[in-house]
């Protein structure tokens, strides 16, 4: 099999199948049925594998990918399952830090176009069996599946876990999941299951009230992993990663009571080698030191207040490059930018992005220094030409915007 076949079976792929990253909510497809038909059409591998469930509205990818660096680190075959992808679809699907065989995908896709017509499954649906097939062929030892969007009627939460973990509850899809933060946090409490541990990293005592509430119902025990105190440190870096470590530990300690051999040495190695073993980029991602480049996937209300706050404690003049989709509510994003920055707005190179010009009267109306850009790439360049090595230049707002200048400036890079 060629790249050229590879490419055109995926090509297809994202042109049968609704994608969310490209069509937004209209590709949306909530329910179990589709997944349930494809994976009895493919013989219920989901059933034949030992996952772990990771929902949440921020770091749900942190904390899947510090948890199958340790349990790699612990000798274990580890599939993972994350979304959306930065620069190539088999980063979706990886065992032990290796993407998922083009060929596999290819062949997989061969089979995907003999469904019955009356299976319709959205892009996710496809990719999210894929995935159960894929580490059920491999015999991992354990896969870890990151929830695509909500948790309740996810293609995912189709799997009986071991345990499963909710990182934090988040304003985010509202126009899909509800307007308000408890409507939410029913949604994620959906992956609940009985008798299946529940591990939450939510701080907010009435969110948190709502996820005990559902693990009581459902007969399962509710482990808190905000008092956990620990001084592990990640080479993931961004403060909000101490957040996720303690979901991480909390995890680990319901796998130990079922057996797992997880030493304190494998922790800490699999903690501080997370880049190494599962080649996770994206979050607080520092591309260069001359001048400082990090890029980062936060894309809500939530996720870029702290991001930026991170970026207010350096002091460094910084340069900002943004860029966002449709459905951003653009206006609560002004007033988190950080300080002592200009800023490089551009327009992220799919269907959904949306052109700096549609939303300048925010720009305006913010007072900042800014420039408009049609391309990422273009506002990269502009902000690293205009930045001195005492300077800083951040990318981020969107997960598109960190992949477009992952997928030009890596390949260049290397």
């Amino acid at each position: 099999m060629t790249n050229q076949k590879y490419q055109e079976a995926v090509d297809w792929l994202f042109v049968q199948a609704p994608n969310y990253q490209i069509d937004g909510e209209k590709a949306y497809k909530p329910g179990l049925e589709n997944i349930t038909r494809l994976c009895d059409f493919f013989g219920n591998p989901q059933e034949k594998i030992k996952c772990i469930h990771i929902g949440g509205t921020n770091g749900k990818g942190s904390t899947s990918n510090m948890l199958a660096s340790v349990l790699q680190e612990s000798g274990y075959k580890i599939g993972l399952f994350n979304s959306p992808h930065l620069i190539d679809f088999t980063e979706r699907i990886k065992i032990n830090g290796e993407n998922c065989d083009k060929e596999f995908v290819f062949q997989f896709i061969q089979k995907l176009k003999t469904l019955p017509e009356d299976i319709l499954p959205s892009f996710f649906e496809f990719t999210t069996i894929m995935a159960f097939e894929y580490f059920h062929q491999k015999n991992v030892d354990f896969a870890i599946i990151e929830v695509g969007l909500g948790g309740r009627l996810d293609s995912t939460n189709i799997i009986k876990p071991l345990v499963s973990a909710i990182t934090n509850v988040q304003l985010d899809h509202q126009n899909i999941l509800g307007n308000s933060i408890e409507e939410i946090a029913f949604e994620k409490a959906g992956i609940i299951k009985n008798k299946v541990p529940i591990i939450s990293g939510e701080e907010n005592e009435a969110i948190k009230n709502i996820i005990k509430r559902k693990a009581e119902k459902e007969n399962t025990k509710f482990v808190d992993a905000t008092p956990i105190i620990s001084d592990l440190n990640s080479d993931l870096k961004g403060n909000y990663q101490k957040k996720n470590i303690r979901v991480v530990l909390a995890i680990i300690e319901e796998l130990k009571q079922l057996d797992l051999k997880i030493s304190d040495a494998d922790l800490e190695r699999g903690l501080s080698s997370v880049h190494k073993n599962t080649g996770f980029i994206g979050r607080w991602f520092e591309f260069s030191q001359n001048p400082l480049t990090i890029c980062d996937t936060a894309h809500n209300q939530a996720g870029l207040e702290q991001v930026f706050s991170q970026l207010n404690l350096i002091a460094k003049h910084k340069h900002v490059v943004l860029g966002f989709v449709n459905d951003k509510k653009i206006d609560d994003v002004m007033a988190l930018l950080p300080e002592n920055s200009e800023f490089y707005f551009a327009k992220p190179s799919i269907n959904r992005g949306r052109h700096p010009e549609e939303y300048e009267d925010l720009l305006l109306n913010a007072k900042i220094i800014y420039k408009i850009f049609d391309s990422v790439q273009e506002a990269y360049l502009s902000a690293k030409q205009e930045a001195t090595q005492e300077e800083m230049v951040f990318i981020g707002g969107s997960n598109f915007v960190v992949g477009e200048f992952l997928e030009k400036n890596l390949t260049d890079k290397e």
